[in-house]
């Protein structure tokens, strides 16, 4: 039976495919532009194209699967993204239900928990909840933030200064997507979890925003000053960007739904993953603003 893998370009699918490939097994990948997958990976792996919002592609594509790997492909910028994402994830739910699929790892986030009050991460949680109801054996990867989230403003760090809307006191866990993609891939090569798990990634420490600053500023041998702006600001400038209101909630409801959040899952040998943010910062980060 098959392991199927969606976003197998993306930060985590790209590595959860080559280990499997590394493994020995052939996994089925759900692409858009199969010309984003290297060649290498196009050859050995069994290449299915479609979009994932095509709920026919989806529902024949995952046919059979032992496994699913499923990452929500939904851009936090849509029209309504938690309806879209929940949308989305329908055609792998009646699939898990109707027994066409033995079991799923969720890529879902920490904050999932909450069910309700998270933004776009509320959608998470429904689909966590619509896959517990199906009778599969699902598991939930509740994940931290992602140290890649940094790449995203490269601009502002290339002029010394972090920005967030978060509670910059607030400590929170931390994860290299390539950490990630190593937990995903290891529970689709097992096959022997049953029942509901749910597992927390939450990388090596939790760190506040004015502790990230400092390791940024060490790792880049630059100085790197917190910027810390408020939710309404945030809000003020997606919605001059012209952003749709329902995204612009998605949005900022992350930040302002996980300002006080303490993961359900505690930090332990399961939870904890090993790359810190100041090896990912000189590795990645720096290459990208000496350029």
């Amino acid at each position: 039976m098959a392991i199927v893998v969606t976003t197998p370009t993306g930060q985590v699918g790209s590595r959860v495919v080559r280990l499997l490939l590394q493994a020995g097994v052939r996994p089925r990948v759900l692409v858009r532009d199969p010309a984003r997958l290297d060649g290498a990976t196009r050859a050995r792996a069994d290449v299915r194209r479609g979009d994932l919002t095509d709920a026919g592609f989806v529902r024949e594509a995952v046919a059979g699967a032992r496994t699913v790997l499923w990452v929500d492909p939904t851009p936090h910028t849509v029209e309504d993204p938690v309806e879209v994402s929940l949308r989305t994830a329908t055609p792998l739910v009646e699939a898990a239900r109707a027994g066409e699929v033995d079991r799923v790892v969720l890529l879902s986030s920490v904050g999932a928990e909450k069910r309700h009050g998270v933004g776009h991460i509320d959608a998470l949680g429904g689909i966590e909840e619509r896959l517990d109801a199906t009778g599969a054996h699902v598991l939930h990867l509740r994940c931290a933030y992602f140290f890649t989230n940094l790449l995203l403003d490269l601009e502002g760090l290339s002029k010394g200064v972090l920005t967030t809307a978060f509670d910059p006191d607030h400590a929170m866990p931390w994860v290299d997507p390539r950490d990630i993609g190593d937990v995903a891939a290891a529970r689709l090569l097992a096959d022997g979890w049953q029942g509901r798990i749910v597992q927390a990634v939450h990388g090596p420490e939790d760190l506040t925003f004015h502790q990230v600053a400092r390791i940024l500023s060490e790792a880049l041998d630059r100085t790197i000053q917190l910027n810390a702006v408020s939710a309404d600001a945030v809000r003020d400038t997606l919605r001059e960007a012209g952003l749709p209101p329902s995204a612009v909630d998605g949005i900022v409801g992350m930040t302002t739904g996980s300002r006080d959040l303490v993961p359900e899952q505690p930090r332990d040998l399961l939870t904890t993953t090993p790359t810190p943010l100041a090896g990912w910062a000189h590795a990645r980060l720096r290459p990208l603003l000496e350029e």
